[in-house]
């Protein structure tokens, strides 16, 4: 791998597509939105591609730790190009409505407060079911499309609930277990806690790492503590939580979603949104990053899922372009991309609603729950 990780990882400025005004659209139309449930086949059956290469979903491999120690990242070059994200790619008029509406299809609605009720998880359920509003959806002409959210994600408490909610729709159960939001209660409490929300009906687990192991690099606690969540887990899909906003550096951010993945990760994802910083598209770039370098080494495709923080459509847009320039359209699917970030639905509504009617919507007239 000689250089190639620091190239990946920040010192690389990635290819550069300008017109003379300096500025392109994101080219929605070569992934248009469609009724399609799930993945589209690829060629060979692929789960995914990136430059040309088919890639299948991720098993894991072995802890490589000679992978982990030559990580490098350039900080400062990480956020030039972040920066460039928001100031060279625009996205107009039928367009915009297109990524807005991939970007609903890839969200994961979340209610994770103390006050949580059954009653707010219904309701919260029949949003994910109908996220935009009948009136709105007539107005844009989209109700072949039957736009519906990713997926539902709830504390343990509320999965069967959830599930008899969503039960036909199609929408996933998402748990957040293995002592979320901290990540410090014992091993076998965590591990029992993913098995109970794997039996009641959860497709999709949320765990959250030991932030302690990245800080003492112990990464084969690390990778055993990831490997035995995902053993837990069984057939359901598993969503590594690094607290990216507690990982002090982004090296540490790098070398943390270098293991989760080695150890089995379906996704890796930025943050429980508890933390003082969440999601940030800088550490979405070395997430990223750390996707494609594990893609070409081993020929396996990994999800990524920004949570926290993320709450206007014009961040959806960034966060997509970012998906597309750094891991290609494969990765623009629920399968392979998620936003935990409820809070951004109501003003993609609101956009959605001016683009019909060519007036904005008070933010309250679209409520989540």
């Amino acid at each position: 791998m000689d250089g190639k990780i620091a190239k990946r990882y920040g010192v690389g400025g990635g290819e550069e597509v300008r017109s003379r005004e300096g500025r392109v659209p994101l080219e929605a139309g070569k992934t248009p939105f469609d009724k399609t449930e799930g993945r589209t086949t690829l060629a060979g059956g692929a789960f995914a591609v990136i430059s040309g290469r088919e890639l299948q979903p991720n098993r894991g491999i072995p802890l490589r730790r000679d992978w982990i120690d030559e990580v490098r990242v350039n900080t400062s070059a990480v956020e030039r190009r972040a920066q460039t994200l928001v100031t060279r790619r625009t996205v107009k008029k039928q367009w915009q409505v297109a990524w807005f509406l991939r970007a609903i299809s890839c969200m994961d609605l979340t209610t994770l407060s103390g006050d949580d009720t059954d009653e707010r998880v219904r309701r919260l359920c029949a949003k994910a079911r109908q996220p935009i509003q009948h009136e709105i959806v007539k107005q844009l002409g989209i109700e072949e499309l039957g736009i519906k959210v990713a997926a539902v994600c709830v504390y343990h408490t509320f999965v069967e609930t959830a599930v008899r909610a969503l039960e036909g729709s199609g929408i996933k159960v998402a748990a957040v277990s293995a002592g979320f939001p901290a990540g410090l209660s014992p091993l076998d409490e965590r591990v029992a806690e993913i098995r109970r929300s794997v039996d009641a009906g959860a497709q999709e687990i949320d765990v959250v790492i030991t932030r302690a192991h990245v800080f003492g690099g112990r990464w084969q606690a690390l990778f055993d503590e990831i490997a035995t969540f995902k053993a837990a887990c069984g057939p359901a899909h598993m969503k590594v939580i690094l607290g990216t906003g507690d990982l002090l550096t982004l090296r540490n951010v790098a070398r943390s979603s270098v293991v989760a993945m080695m150890a089995g990760a379906d996704f890796i994802k930025t943050s429980t949104g508890k933390e003082a910083t969440n999601a940030t598209l800088p550490v979405g770039l070395v997430m990223t990053r750390a996707i494609r370098e594990y893609a070409h080494e081993t020929g396996m495709a990994v999800g990524f899922k920004p949570a926290g923080g993320i709450r206007t459509a014009k961040q959806s847009l960034e966060w997509l372009a970012l998906i597309k320039e750094e891991l290609g359209e494969s990765w623009l699917t629920a399968e392979l991309f998620r936003f935990g970030a409820s809070g951004m639905l109501a003003d993609i509504e609101r956009q959605l609603e001016f683009h019909a009617t060519g007036r904005y919507s008070a933010e309250h007239r679209h409520p989540i729950a």
